[in-house]
């Protein structure tokens, strides 16, 4: 439980001052001048007692019966509050009383209700007096001087009313520096009773006091003078003169004009707390818990000071309230009886409170009671789970009826003031105090090492949170089974309240914990469905709580807001995905920037990239089907998607190698052939007779040995890196496809999704495939052409037939490719090969084309240098329908040279024969009939050779060595010859 006393305000305040033993000292010695009628306080008989309040009911508005006949029964005050009585001693009876002083107080406390007689014969019960000086811890000595002051005071004026009596006047006045043991005790009991006057006169007066008031300006100066010594109370003493001048003065002021009322003592809240210290003595000394038995005579006595302290019944039901509920706070909240008896006055203040003409001050002092009871009541209700336990649940019985109660009447006397209609708030308080209570329950688990934060390692956050649900699940249990059985009183669902709370509690914790963390795994998993379950249990006592409400709990269930596990899960699922996802595409981003087309090693000829590629697409695939939940088809198949765009990238990156276009040469100009080449003659004179027969490459080109080298580039070796690259990815897609439909955790779809219009398709990875064969027909084209129109262009399209056949014949050249295509197969993977080594084929017999009919102004052919040419076509052809036996078919061979055969058989015509044809051909094409007599036009380039083309008939005609070729095509289209 929470400290008892430490944070319950006194609702009136303190006196400035004036300390707690000074204020009970002088209601002590304001009790005992307004009983000094009464038996035990002056003489044996009762004597008359004159007062301007008659009003003489107990508690519970009853009158004062025989003291001794109070003492035969059980006091009517702790029967009207539920208290049980002593039973330590019978109740004194009112022929015991002794006007005699009492002896001297001894060591300890004697039991309330006895005195010991000198000699310890005999023991007599006390009378009312003596148990008020012991209860008020009045030493005798101080209540000696009080009665002979009084008798000094009263001489001759018995039938004088008490509240006419300023008493710490008269004490000062009266009483010697001699009657006390020494000058100190006697300047510090002077200053208090000065104290009391500046108190009640000048601080807390009844009527406003003007604070340029002559009087209250002097009074003030002599007080605050009398702290460095006491005044003179001398016959002659001129201070004295004018204290008692300007007190008296003051004390009979009216604001109506004369009064018989003196007003030094019932200025609010001086007022108040003298009597509140009077009503603290009803308990007992040795047992702070337990009112005395003589509780209804104490209380009648103290009645007696209503005129002096201008107190009245429903202030003195106020004031009796919060004694009792101040008392059950300061003695620990062990006696339950107190809280019933604090509940049970309130029902006097309430009819209190509900009486028309009410004063201001009462309102004031109502307000200010009320509201230091509900305050420390609700400052635990708030927090009940940390103020009480299964021992204590009981006070929660007694407190939440008390701070209704308190708060009803707050809120009736409100409504009295302002017109309003009041409503019942208690079920409404028993809600905001069961969330408020379950927020700080739950606060303070988290506080008891459950704590999240964003640097905290992912497991120990699950672990956290795991351990968390345990303890709010245990909590709210707890809570139905205790507290809510106490709260269901005024709040029928009150566990469903807490329940909605403890999941709103949790679900902020599980929210931040989700927005701390992207992906998904087991540990995430296990916390995910131990959420739902919490929430399934919590949702199930909502339900149970609210079965007799009208709307089944509707409107609690509302406020919570679900987990939506499944959906979580889902959505980790696909932004793990992303995530994961992210993770592969910055390998091929890396690749982009990175990549130089290097082999791994020689039993590894492929990229790095593609297997650190692949190696993650393996990796996240499993770790995606690790995860112990089912997946959804749909959710499979746009987790491959994911990782296929990805894969179709990092292909189209491969492929991102040019173009065979920029390799193949530009055509050069039609013209016409010179019958007799400068470059021939010049050849044939620099060149003896002996190597009249070589071409310049047999000159030098060779190699020594006569074995050429490979003339295959760096650059041509790293698109082989390329195609072996695009296979190994090829080869890993089968493993990594298997991995994905066959998994027993995928849920088949609910729906026919379709993909661009067709039902879903089954495989995976189709269109990545698909890419590859377009990427690798590409990467193997661009590495041909690269490799023939480039890397042997000295022994090919640049030598070839240079100057005339006979003497620049295709062997060498064929000797070089031979070599290339054998350094091919050591680089390219096995299953590229083919591929490969065709495009090589379709590049080299296009090379040797354009030698034939594009080959510029160095080449010039004959109808004789066909034989030659064919011969070259043949030995061309076998390079490829021999290499690697069952590479390429023979046939496959044949179809990709019928387009060089056509142009060599064109080359085998006569010239007549050529002009004959190409006219035919070309008219034709362009429209017009041999009979139209319109001039021939230039047949266009298409690009698309054939030996039916007429651009393609035409260039043999412009390579024809003759002079019939010569004439037509100046006659005809006004070639010019070559340079």
């Amino acid at each position: 439980m929470l400290p008892s006393d430490v944070d319950l305000s006194s609702p009136f305040g303190t006196v400035d001052g004036l300390d707690p033993d000074d204020i009970r000292t002088t209601a002590y010695e304001i009790f005992f001048t307004s009983c000094r009628s009464s038996p035990g306080f002056g003489g044996r008989n009762a004597l008359q007692f004159y007062s301007s309040d008659h009003t003489n009911g107990d508690v519970n508005g009853s009158g004062s019966k025989d003291h001794a006949a109070q003492g035969l029964m059980a006091s009517r005050v702790k029967r009207a509050l539920g208290l049980k009585m002593l039973k330590r001693s019978p109740s004194r009876t009112s022929n015991s009383c002794s006007p005699n002083p009492l002896p001297s107080a001894p060591a300890s406390t004697p039991s309330i209700g006895f005195s010991t007689i000198p000699g310890g014969r005999s023991r007599r019960p006390l009378t009312s007096a003596e148990i008020m000086r012991q209860q008020m811890i009045v030493s005798e000595a101080s209540d000696n001087r009080l009665r002979k002051t009084l008798m000094r005071t009263l001489v001759g004026q018995m039938g004088r009313r008490a509240e006419t009596i300023i008493l710490p006047l008269e004490l000062i006045r009266h009483l010697k520096p001699s009657e006390f043991n020494d000058s100190n005790e006697y300047h510090t009991w002077q200053k208090r009773q000065l104290k009391i006057l500046e108190a009640g006169l000048l601080i807390y007066p009844f009527n406003p006091l003007d604070k340029a008031d002559n009087l209250a300006m002097c009074l003030r100066d002599i007080i605050h003078s009398s702290d460095l010594k006491p005044i003179d109370t001398g016959k002659t003493s001129e201070t004295m003169r004018t204290v008692c001048n300007c007190v008296v003065s003051l004390a009979w002021r009216s604001a109506v004009g004369p009064t018989d009322i003196c007003h030094w003592a019932d200025g609010f809240p001086f007022n108040v707390n003298l009597y509140v210290s009077l009503i603290r003595s009803i308990f007992d000394l040795n047992d702070e818990t337990s009112i005395l038995d003589e509780v209804d005579e104490l209380i009648e006595l103290m009645k007696k000071t209503w005129p002096t302290l201008g107190i009245n019944k429903p202030m003195h039901d106020l004031c009796f309230t919060w004694v009792l509920f101040e008392q059950y706070v300061k003695t620990g909240q062990v006696e339950n009886d107190l809280l019933s008896a604090s509940l049970t006055m309130l029902t006097e203040v309430a009819n209190d409170a509900k009486k028309v003409d009410r004063e201001p001050i009462y309102v004031r002092m109502l307000s200010s009671v009320l509201t230091s009871i509900t305050t420390w009541c609700e400052k635990r209700l708030m927090d009940y789970h940390q103020s009480f336990n299964e021992g204590t649940i009981g006070v929660m019985e007694h407190i939440l009826p008390l701070v209704f109660s308190a708060t009803r009447i707050l809120e009736e006397t409100a409504a009295i003031d302002k017109g309003d209609i009041i409503s019942d708030s208690a079920g409404n308080k028993v809600d905001h105090y069961t969330r408020s209570s379950l927020k700080n329950a739950f606060a303070k688990m988290v506080g008891n090492g459950n704590a999240i934060s964003r640097t905290m390692p992912f497991q120990q956050m699950c672990e956290t949170l795991l351990r968390l649900a345990n303890e709010t699940e245990e909590l709210a249990f707890k809570e139905k089974g205790s507290f809510s059985m106490v709260l269901k009183r005024w709040h029928p669902i009150s566990a469903g309240v807490a329940a909605v709370t403890l999941h709103s509690c949790y679900g902020a914790l599980l929210k931040h914990f989700l927005t701390c963390n992207s992906d998904i795994n087991n540990e995430m998993l296990t916390l995910l469905q131990r959420a739902d379950k919490l929430e399934k249990v919590l949702v199930n006592m909502v339900v149970e709580d609210s079965v007799e409400c009208e709307d089944g709990g509707k409107t609690v269930i509302r406020e919570m807001i679900p987990f939506e596990v499944d959906a979580i899960i889902v959505k980790f699922l696909s932004k793990s995905i992303y995530g994961r996802l992210k993770r592969i595409k910055d390998v091929v981003q890396r690749a982009k920037e990175t990549e130089t087309w290097n082999p791994k090693s020689k039993t590894e000829p492929y990229a790095q990239s593609a297997v650190e590629l692949m190696k993650q697409a393996k990796e996240l695939v499993v770790a995606f089907f690790d995860i112990p939940i089912a997946i959804s088809e749909d959710l499979v198949y746009e987790f491959a998607d994911g990782i296929e765009e990805i894969l179709r990238d990092y292909t189209t990156f491969v492929a991102s190698c040019g173009s065979k276009q920029n390799y193949i040469p530009t055509l050069p100009p039609l013209t016409r052939c010179s019958r007799g080449s400068k470059i021939v003659k010049l050849w044939k004179m620099a060149t003896p007779c002996a190597v009249s027969g070589l071409s310049p490459y047999h000159l030098g080109l060779e190699e020594e040995g006569n074995n050429p080298r490979a003339s295959t580039s760096r650059g041509t070796q790293r698109l082989y890196i390329r195609l072996n690259t695009l296979h190994y990815i090829t080869s890993q897609l089968n493993t990594l496809e298997k991995c994905l439909p066959h998994s027993s955790k995928i849920i088949p779809s609910q729906k026919n999704r379709l993909a661009n219009g067709n039902p879903r398709r089954q495989a995976h990875f189709d269109q990545t495939r698909s890419a590859i064969v377009g990427a690798t027909q590409h990467v193997s084209e661009v590495a041909a052409y690269r490799l023939i129109f480039l890397d042997s262009n000295s022994v090919l399209y640049g030598s070839l037939y240079i100057g005339h056949v006979v003497n620049a014949r295709i062997s060498p050249a064929l000797r070089v490719l031979k070599q290339n295509l054998t350094l091919l197969s050591a680089i390219v993977t096995e299953r590229a090969q083919a591929l490969a080594v065709k495009e090589v084929m379709k590049a080299s017999f296009e090379a040797y084309l354009m030698v034939l009919i594009a080959g510029g102004s160095a080449r010039s052919f004959t109808k004789a240098d066909h034989e030659m040419i064919e011969d070259d076509l043949k030995h061309l052809k076998r390079v490829f329908s021999t290499y690697e036996e069952g590479l390429i078919q023979e046939d496959v061979v044949e179809k990709e040279a019928d387009t060089v055969e056509g142009v060599v058989a064109l080359m085998g015509k006569s010239t007549e024969q050529l002009v004959e044809d190409f006219t035919v051909v070309a008219y034709e094409a362009s429209g017009l009939g041999l009979a139209s007599g319109q001039t021939l036009p230039m047949p266009p380039t298409t690009g698309r050779w054939s030996s039916s083309d007429p651009n393609t008939m035409l260039r043999v005609l412009c390579h024809r060595k003759d002079r019939v070729a010569n004439q037509f095509l100046k006659r005809t289209f006004n070639l010019a010859k070559r340079a």
